[in-house]
């Protein structure tokens, strides 16, 4: 006799199934409460794909790419798509390198082969033909050491060398039409479902593949092409290729010799000379320049870079003269709210900017002012006797996250400014196919830190990612333009070091905890690098900011 299970949607909606039904039969069931296909399950707090099969009694909820987590599945799975259309189209001698996410993308290049714009188009059309084909993302299970070999046949070494690092005894393949891959997170069901996209050619071997995000899921927005954003990436690149460092296997050979120490200063080396030329440029215009402006998304690394560019253009006998627009929140009573009636404070609206305005225009004159402190016990700008004045050649250093908005310091002749936009641009990669987000970097530096200083747990800030996103699309990267020089934070070596502070924090998130699965996606993440011991790290490394043993913070 047939057994049925129940399957509870969302304790929404309670169906039976036969036992064996896979996950994808069961969401056609529920399609209908979603606008897009639905791209993967959670069952009983455990992300499982389509695929798979249900044999009893369960929670379930399901995911479209308007999701967080949809949305990675969507966009590790176009991956693939780009990759096996390029093989149909170019042959097997052409090899797509996933380089890094831009603008709502990914930047990718082909190597092995030419391209060109109508090259680009082709592929897209390709690509749109594997959409129409319906074919399956078929997950096996294979030995380790089996995929190894497998690889070295076909050549493709940085999949073989980074698979070497990992110690399960089995691991997850992919297959789409006849080419398998490795990738460290979920796939989608079938290419049909992978239906909206657009790749822009980049003038020589590269192309942005664009796609819809959770601010945008009904199209897919024209990519932008952010020239100082993009070649700041590409510079890393370079750097990391000299250095013979294009992947965490890579890192991780470093790491198994030894070697790591070496490898922590050059990076330091890197990260120190570009603020020693933003402090070069500065010097050079320094008779204009009455303001420095810093801006970045959450856990770049904006106070430590603040700190040094002081210590840098002291050297050179500038004075500098830090002031936080935190110190000019309105009173507590006149903050805005939010749509869920929270105070909002990251809207610049939660800042007094008219005063703001006032105070830098007399302090550019020469003037004396008394400069706030915000209460956040209270909730009110307070004076305690903080009083600012500037001498000829003294600058003004603000960090936050209205900084390049034009709007925060209206009253000032943009030629007196000079804007900084910093983020950690992570040039490094898993493999050819598999990126790294530099949000990924940002959140897990973020987990390590307020656990360290805040005592929040892994889940705390796991659970409020959402919101610091929501206020970055809004606030931080429509304003990168601005910036007059970008700052790239990134460390090549720091995930190996965050791995040792973070994995235990990501492992205290309970299985009923709605943030257990993302918890789970960055420990499948991080088992791709080796741990790096802390002990080389200088106490003025930007990673101190995160790690703790800063020179600057404690």
């Amino acid at each position: 006799m047939e057994r049925m299970v129940k399957v509870n949607y969302q304790d929404l909606e309670t169906k039976e199934f036969l036992s064996g039904t896979t996950l994808y039969e069961i969401s056609k069931s529920f399609q209908r409460n979603f606008n897009f296909p639905i791209l993967i399950a959670k069952v009983d707090n455990e992300l499982m794909e389509l695929s798979e099969v249900i044999n009893k009694k369960c929670d379930v909820s399901f995911y479209d790419r308007s999701s967080s987590i949809g949305n990675s599945i969507y966009g590790r799975s176009l991956q693939f798509l780009v990759v096996v259309a390029a093989k149909r189209l170019l042959g097997n001698d052409a090899e797509v390198v996933i380089e890094h996410s831009i603008d709502k993308g990914f930047y990718c290049e082909i190597h092995g082969v030419s391209i060109d714009k109508p090259t680009i188009k082709s592929l897209e059309k390709e690509m749109k033909q594997l959409v129409k084909e319906d074919l399956h993302f078929t997950k096996i299970s294979v030995s380790r050491i089996e995929a190894i070999n497998f690889f070295k046949k076909k050549k493709q070494i940085d999949k073989a060398k980074v698979l070497k690092y990992i110690s399960n005894t089995y691991i997850n393949l992919y297959r789409l039409d006849e080419y398998y891959d490795y990738y460290y997170g979920d796939l989608a069901y079938s290419t049909s479902q992978i239906d909206e996209f657009k790749l822009t050619y980049i003038k020589g071997n590269g192309f942005v593949v664009s796609y819809p995000d959770i601010y945008t899921p009904f199209a897919t927005i024209d990519y932008v092409h952010h020239h100082m954003l993009f070649d700041s990436y590409l510079d890393y690149t370079k750097w990391g290729r000299n250095l013979g460092i294009n992947n965490a296997a890579d890192l991780n050979e470093k790491i198994s010799t030894g070697d790591y120490d070496k490898l922590i200063h050059i990076a330091e080396a890197h990260y120190n000379s570009q603020i020693a030329d933003l402090a070069d440029t500065i010097y050079e215009k320094r008779k204009q320049l009455k303001v420095i402006l810093i801006a970045g998304p959450t856990s770049s690394g904006k106070t430590t870079t603040s700190k040094k560019l002081e210590t840098y253009l002291a050297s050179r006998g500038l004075r500098t003269y830090p002031i936080s627009t935190d110190d000019y929140f309105v009173n507590r009573k006149y903050t805005p709210r939010d749509k869920d009636g929270n105070y909002d404070f990251e809207t610049i609206k939660a800042v007094d900017v008219e005063l703001f305005n006032q105070h830098l225009l007399k302090l550019i004159d020469g003037e004396k002012v008394l400069i706030p402190e915000y209460n956040f016990m209270t909730g009110e700008r307070e004076y305690k006797k903080k009083y600012i004045q500037l001498k000829e050649n003294d600058i003004i250093i603000i960090e936050g996250i209205h900084a390049l908005n034009e709007d925060l310091t209206q009253a000032i002749d943009r030629r007196n400014k000079f804007k900084v936009y910093i983020s950690p641009l992570t040039q490094l990669n898993i493999d050819n196919h598999n990126r790294i987000h530099t949000s990924d970097t940002r959140k897990i530096r973020r987990i390590v830190r307020d656990n360290k200083y805040r005592g929040y747990s892994a889940a705390d800030t796991l659970n409020t990612w959402k919101k610091i996103r929501e206020g970055e699309e809004k606030w931080v990267f429509p304003f990168q333009d601005e910036a007059d020089y970008i700052i790239n934070s990134a460390l090549i070596y720091e995930l190996g070091v965050l791995k040792t502070y973070v994995e235990p924090l990501l492992f205290s998130v309970k299985e009923d905890d709605p943030m257990y699965s993302e918890a789970i996606r960055l420990i499948n993440f991080l088992r791709n690098f080796l741990p790096i011991p802390s002990d080389e790290v200088p106490k003025d490394s930007i990673l101190r900011e995160f790690i703790g043993g800063s020179c600057y913070h404690e």
